[in-house]
């Protein structure tokens, strides 16, 4: 019968594994700990959609490290592959004004389909021999916060998944949460009033610095400088 293997959920740390990669051996995420990590599979090389990703990941890595975040791509094909592929990129392929892009994270190389797998990957609707386009952004500690997938037709918003990053290191540095379309500089939410007094102190205006819309509803505030000041250190 066919192994049967659950998809990792956010909040649960992320599945290990050791691999042959680009960059030599990985071994995944305890490499990792102390740095938050966006692992992200792709379906094939040498292929259009996947190929203007990789450059604007590589495009991007500097800014990623600057904000304390490793990148980590996967496929379902070999090293050789993947190497060939790379120097492709640099040597004759310009998107978007970017060119002689060299892709310096590592590409991991799942012929067994075994990380994929681990990782929920291979999604049968979609292709039982290709990686659908899925990311996970992970801790510090090893564990899941953000799981995002894509169809293989779909590709990524990469500035989404910079806005994820830095939302989830705000909520974690301030206490708050991030509402829809937040970027530095936006107000945040604080957390519901949990008892009565809280709620009546927080209509009346007894808490400084809050503006609320309602008893539940209440936002705050921090300068943008204040917010990447801490999450662009925080490594």
């Amino acid at each position: 019968m066919e192994q049967v293997v659950s998809m990792p959920r956010i909040g649960e740390k992320a599945p290990e594994f050791k691999a042959v990669t680009t960059q030599g051996n990985i071994d995944f995420p305890k490499q990792y700990e102390g740095s938050w990590v966006i692992l992200f599979s792709h379906p094939a090389d040498f292929t259009p959609v996947c190929t203007s990703e990789f450059m604007t990941f590589a495009a991007m890595e500097d800014k990623f490290e600057e904000a304390g975040c490793k990148l980590v791509g996967l496929s379902v094909d070999g090293l050789y592959s993947h190497i060939a592929w790379l120097r492709t990129i640099k040597e004759k392929i310009e998107y978007r004004g970017m060119k002689n892009i060299e892709v310096k994270f590592p590409l991991i190389e799942d012929i067994t389909m075994e990380v994929a797998k681990k990782y929920g990957m291979i999604q049968p609707g979609e292709s039982n021999t290709k990686a659908v386009r899925a990311v996970f952004i992970i801790d510090p500690k090893g564990v899941i916060r953000t799981i995002i997938y894509y169809p293989l037709s779909l590709g990524r918003n990469f500035d989404e998944l910079y806005r994820a990053l830095i939302a989830l290191k705000t909520s974690d540095e301030f206490g708050v949460a991030t509402p829809a379309d937040w970027r530095p500089g936006d107000d945040v939410i604080i957390s519901p009033a949990g008892s009565c007094s809280t709620a009546q102190n927080r209509m009346e205006g007894k808490e400084e610095g809050l503006e609320c819309k309602d008893w539940f509803f209440c936002t705050k505030k921090i300068a943008k400088e204040d917010i990447l000041g801490k999450v662009l250190k925080k490594k």
